[in-house]
């Protein structure tokens, strides 16, 4: 079957959010440890504590938004154990991963300065399941009150002077499970008491973040909206692509048969239909689509790496995760009128991670490069799109071989992101650009690909998978005719 796309330059459908790129870094294994703070008297350079080269290779993906301390952490933590003179800071054992004592010496004030180094939003998610409404609600005035108050001359003490600026804020995470098991109608009134209480101070506008729903739980959706709708700018959801078993065996990172790669395509592209059916459950109650999904959670989930801690959730990164990080970008760049922030787990070290880390060395993993290719759709306008692709077949089931979408960005340059899912044959397309006004179609463009499906890089090979610039596209009187090689991920610029 013939591939054509038709992008139409002159008809858009609203602004991919740049949140679309937002990241997660949570206390976990080594990523905030290690990964990103390695404390002020390291021979690591660092900047106050934070290591520079994490720093300058998330600065160049333009990293819009950070969620911390969780996940599943955040529901045990208790922020004031990591406030003050780091000396005096309460150790901690993190029961959740890997029972592991942590010494505080990151918290509110280290990751706010994370922040300020990346200039991204902090999206901090506050304690319902082991904590209280005037914890919560104590933590929101320390970091935000600019007036005379308890909390707000503490953190002057502690040598903050102005109030920060927070804008995201969520109450509570996966209160299904790790954050406490709860039904939904408990966690909705629980939700309604505690968002009462984070409040809006001075000039600081809290878009505030419920909880929502594990994978499928359209129950879980319904039930939040019914009850607090009205109380909430934001509904989580969470979804990882595993392709074996949760409990019995997720599958190896890079050890993997070729059954297990169409598998994992097929998860990652059931992120489309979870949108669809969550957003339908949303507009019964949000028609206007205020409210924004808010998918903090996503990625890809395997076994660790063999002679790791288990708890520290570490794996290897190939080009399969690359085509998964494509595959999800552009499901979320379709859905751009109700997603306006994802948020992919995590950030360095730990699940699908951009940074991978060890002493003093660093890598950037395929992932990370998709990031970097996928930049340019952020805050630019959704173009329509018309398609009809061949199938991906594999033992007797099919998927879509190519996915797409495009943007306009506002000096009016069309990025088009290809993914070409096939891990053993190339595709060849037709591309219809239309709406487009000029004498003359400049095309350019970025690929990852790679020769072998586990293909990754390691300490040892920093390189082996990489962007490359991209030959596959001949152009004609607006008409593109472009060769995709197998498993690749493509980003074109036409201007």
């Amino acid at each position: 079957m013939k591939n054509n796309v038709i992008v139409n330059a002159d008809i858009t459908k609203g602004k991919i959010n740049k949140n679309i790129y937002g990241h997660f870094a949570e206390h976990l294994g080594r990523c905030i440890y290690e990964g990103i703070w390695v404390g002020e008297d390291s021979s690591i350079p660092n900047t106050k504590g934070i290591r520079n080269d994490v720093l300058a290779a998330l600065k160049n993906i333009k990293v819009p938004v950070l969620r911390w301390p969780g996940g599943c952490f955040a529901d045990e933590y208790h922020w004031k154990d990591g406030v003050g003179p780091r000396e005096n800071r309460k150790r901690m054992v993190n029961t959740h991963w890997g029972g592991v004592v942590e010494n505080n010496h990151f918290g509110t004030h280290e990751f706010m300065l994370l922040c300020e180094l990346l200039e991204c939003e902090p999206y901090i998610c506050g304690n319902v399941g082991s904590g209280t409404v005037q914890e919560m609600s104590e933590w929101v005035e320390y970091m935000t009150f600019e007036g005379e108050s308890p909390m707000a001359n503490w953190r002057r003490e502690n040598g903050q002077d102005e109030p920060w600026k927070l804008k995201y804020f969520g109450v509570g995470n996966e209160n299904w499970g790790c954050g406490g098991n709860m039904r939904p109608e408990y966690y909705a009134d629980l939700y309604r008491r505690y968002q009462t209480y984070v409040r809006n101070y001075g000039g600081n506008k809290i878009y505030k973040i419920a909880g929502g729903a594990n994978v499928d739980d359209y129950n879980w959706t319904e039930v939040l909206m019914k009850n607090a709708h009205w109380l909430m700018d934001g509904l989580s959801l969470h979804y990882y692509t595993i392709p074996g078993d949760f409990w019995l065996g997720k599958g190896s990172a890079i050890d993997f048969p070729e059954d297990e790669w169409f598998i994992t395509m097929k998860k990652a592209l059931h992120m489309d239909q979870l949108i669809t059916k969550h957003s339908t459950i949303m507009d019964k109650y949000d028609p206007d689509k205020r409210i924004g999904m808010i998918i903090d959670e996503w990625g890809t989930w395997f076994d660790v790496e063999p002679g790791t801690n288990p708890g520290f959730l570490y794996q290897q990164n190939t080009i399969r995760d690359a085509l998964v990080a494509g595959l999800h970008f552009n499901i979320f760049h379709n859905h751009a009128d109700r997603v306006q922030m994802t948020n992919i787990a995590q950030t360095v070290n730990v699940l699908q991670a951009m940074i991978l880390t060890e002493g003093e060395k660093m890598i950037l993993t395929p992932t990370y490069h998709v990031f970097d290719m996928y930049k340019v759709h952020q805050d630019a306008e959704l173009l329509a799109v018309d398609s009809t692709f061949g199938s991906y077949e594999y033992n007797g089931e099919t998927l879509p071989q190519v996915t797409v979408s495009a943007s306009k960005n506002a000096e009016g340059i069309v990025h088009i992101s290809l993914c070409n899912i096939d891990h053993q044959n190339e595709a060849v397309l037709d591309l219809d650009l239309r709406g487009v006004i000029g004498v003359e179609t400049k095309v350019s463009g970025t690929i990852i690909t790679a020769d072998s499906m586990n293909a990754h890089n390691t300490f040892e090979q920093l390189e082996v998978v990489k962007p490359a610039a991209f030959t596959g596209v001949s152009v004609e009187n607006n008409k593109l005719s472009i060769k995709l090689p197998a498993m690749s991920v493509v980003t074109l610029a036409v201007e």
